[in-house]
């Protein structure tokens, strides 16, 4: 199955550093924090991935392109032009870069990758959210259900999107929030099937907007609930919370050895 991770936006909450890189590149522990997304994807047996580009793209494509200069020890020998690495561990990843665009929005970016997936269920989640969410069980649980989209819901404040949940975990109404909110919020991890490119009009849309509130209408979106660790890099106070963590060796979300 492949994960499509949303990692094309500009990131200005957090300018600090987005004006050098794309969000997902800042590092946690000297590392991207797309590359902690992706080893707990992997850390699953999921590592076909669909990376979505868009602001500074050069970015992530040079950061694969030179991967093992960034994880391995290397030895130049500049008289003959060669390089030797030494200690190279190969990450079991397959890493599909795509740009879909500068200013496209996350619809429209999903929308762009459809060559890519074809008619198989696929995951989505976004570059700059990290989380110890059972991946195996949200996929039993999409499984189970047979509706169109999954997402994980997330007890968190009222930053993101937030749904109206039933007893048996159909999603009746979502939304963007407002003040008053204290609900479920969309936290990403999704599982998706093809039939979500139908609800995705173009480079204008918006996925939280139109496709997901569409999809609850028509009773094609369901939740599942994670009361875990979850937190999203959103601000650079975020970022370091998150480093804070990993250098203490307290990080929830790093499922691997």
């Amino acid at each position: 199955m492949k994960v499509v991770i949303l990692a094309g936006g500009f990131g200005t909450r957090i300018s600090e550093e987005s004006h050098l890189k794309p969000k997902p590149m800042i590092e946690i522990g000297e590392q991207p924090i797309l590359w902690h997304i992706m080893k707990h994807y992997s850390q699953y047996g999921f590592n076909d991935f669909v990376i979505c580009l868009g602001y500074k793209q050069y970015v992530v494509k040079e950061y694969f392109a030179d991967y093992f200069l960034h994880t391995s020890d290397v030895t130049f020998d500049l008289a003959k032009n060669e390089m030797q690495v030494h200690n190279n561990y190969s990450e079991p990843w397959r890493v599909t870069l795509v740009d879909t665009g500068l200013h496209t929005m996350t619809g429209g970016r999903i929308k762009r990758i459809r060559d890519y997936i074809g008619d198989e269920t696929f995951m989505l989640t976004y570059g700059d959210g990290v989380s110890n969410v059972d991946l195996d069980a949200l996929v039993a649980f999409h499984k189970q259900h047979g509706k169109i989209a999954t997402l994980t819901g997330v007890n968190i404040g009222q930053r993101f999107g937030v749904m109206d949940v039933d007893s048996d975990g159909h999603i009746r109404e979502f939304r963007e929030k407002n003040d008053d909110d204290g609900k479920i919020v969309n936290g990403g991890f999704m599982v998706l099937e093809p039939g979500v490119f139908d609800y995705i009009e173009g480079d204008d849309t918006v996925f939280e907007k139109a496709p997901l509130e569409q999809l609850a209408k028509d009773g094609q979106l369901m939740v599942y609930r994670h009361d875990g660790f979850w937190k999203c890099m959103d601000t650079q106070r975020d970022k370091m919370q998150l480093e804070q963590m990993w250098q203490e060796g307290n990080a929830p979300w790093k499922l691997w050895k």
